[in-house]
């Protein structure tokens, strides 16, 4: 384990956004289930990127990397039983469970930190009322037994990544299928990055007034996957801008159906300037008022938009934010810890948080409770309090966006490392 150190500094400059994450994910397994070779570019390195990778290859896909281009040859499923190690990566193994499940490949999943206690019930029971048997619904588990086509019927309140990997899964089925949604989608964003995804691919999805009817018996065709900017990894930059610097971001889409990308009209909601020209989104700091979020489409940006409204006048709630709890870490307590531990003022609540601005934050430790996107936000939080901010448990960062520091010291921030012995 290591701590890190960051001393106030203002961030000013220009850097490009990371790859998507979620946007690869994707692409890596449209790939994987088309016939032929495909490549994806650029990838960029990570804990959760490197178990989707190694998981599509224990399936028997073909798969090299040069670069930050990868080839992947799919196909050649193997039909022997596999164990499947999804790491600490939830889109893994929500992603592939289905997908594995419709190729009748017996297996067992596996992982670690938080993912064997988030949820997959739900996701389970109706694949098992389709034909999948499980050991258990708890991690590890094993199973065994081919998809079969049908109906789905799924909360779409839960994770959108329960639809995502029904999406990716039943079109390999011979018949049709049909997903129902048992309540309101949120995220919906990730579902309409899956089905761009798909469409992208050559498969054909209906769209339903409640749900999507899934055509049986299509093939997934081999392409050249781009994969475009990371709006989530870019929030923490565009946020330290809109706190007090001046940040500009490249490579991100203007049109991207990444939820996340809601970023920037928040920023200007708190009132930051927030301009485009043509090749950049740039941010500039302005005095900050409060505002209230809905958490439910955006829900990895909570952390980072928490320590931009301590920074902010006023109150600023941020509700519909219930499913905070099952993430990396319990995000509504962890960002009401990193508020309150640096000074400033949070409420917990079952499913929202409030935080009152307008004293800034003091400084102080920082637990990053094993979660990315806390250790970011706490790196940006310490940009801008009074006193210096010690992180413990950087290496988080490399779940989702390993160079994040090396980005924040070329920016202008003040970071070193604590290596603990």
């Amino acid at each position: 384990m290591a701590d890190g150190i960051v001393t106030p500094a203002r961030l000013c400059g220009e850097l490009s956004a990371p790859p998507s994450k979620s946007a690869a994910h994707r692409a890596l397994i449209c790939a994987a289930l088309a016939q032929g070779k495909s490549q994806v570019s650029p990838i960029a390195p990570s804990e959760d990127m490197a178990a989707t990778l190694q998981v599509l290859e224990a399936m028997g896909v073909q798969i090299s990397t040069q670069g930050n281009k990868i080839s992947v040859i799919g196909g050649a499923y193997t039909h022997r039983p596999v164990t499947l190690d999804c790491g600490e990566s939830g889109s893994t193994l929500r992603f592939l469970l289905p997908v594995t499940a419709a190729l009748g490949i017996p297996a067992s999943f596996t992982g670690h930190g938080r993912l064997p206690q988030r949820p997959i019930g739900l996701l389970a029971q109706q694949m098992q009322a389709h034909g999948v048997q499980f050991s258990s619904l708890q991690m590890p588990f094993s199973i065994q037994g081919k998809l079969t086509p049908g109906e789905f019927s799924i909360p779409g309140n839960v994770s959108s990544q329960f639809i995502t990997g029904l999406l990716f899964a039943l079109p390999l089925l011979e018949q049709d299928s049909l997903i129902q949604l048992t309540s309101p989608l949120q995220s919906a964003g990730y579902v309409e990055m899956t089905l761009e995804a798909l469409e992208e691919s050559g498969i054909q999805v209906g769209a339903l007034p409640n749900g999507w009817k899934i055509f049986g018996g299509q093939h997934y065709q081999a392409h050249t996957h781009m994969v475009e900017g990371d709006w989530s990894n870019a929030a923490f930059w565009l946020a330290a801008g809109a706190i007090g610097g001046a940040v500009r971001v490249t490579g991100l889409r203007n049109s991207s159906l990444q939820g996340d990308r809601q970023i920037l009209a928040l920023l200007e909601q708190f009132g930051a300037q927030v301009s485009w020209d043509a090749h950049a989104v740039c941010v500039k700091s302005a005095p900050l008022h409060s505002c209230c979020i809905d958490a439910g489409p955006i829900p990895d940006l909570v952390p980072i938009l928490a320590v931009t409204a301590a920074f902010a006048q006023g109150r600023t709630e941020i509700y519909n934010a219930a499913r905070l709890r099952i993430k990396e870490s319990d995000r509504l307590a962890s960002t009401a810890a990193l508020i309150n531990g640096l000074g400033g003022h949070a409420e917990e609540f079952s499913d929202r948080l409030v935080i009152y601005g307008g004293t800034g934050l003091a400084g102080g430790k920082a637990d990053g409770a094993g979660d990315h996107r806390i250790v970011m936000s706490a790196a940006i939080a310490g940009l801008f309090s009074k006193q210096p901010v010690h992180i413990q448990g950087i290496e988080a960062v490399n779940k989702s966006y390993p160079d994040f520091f090396s980005e924040f010291s070329n920016l202008g921030g003040d970071f070193h490392a604590v290596h603990l012995g």
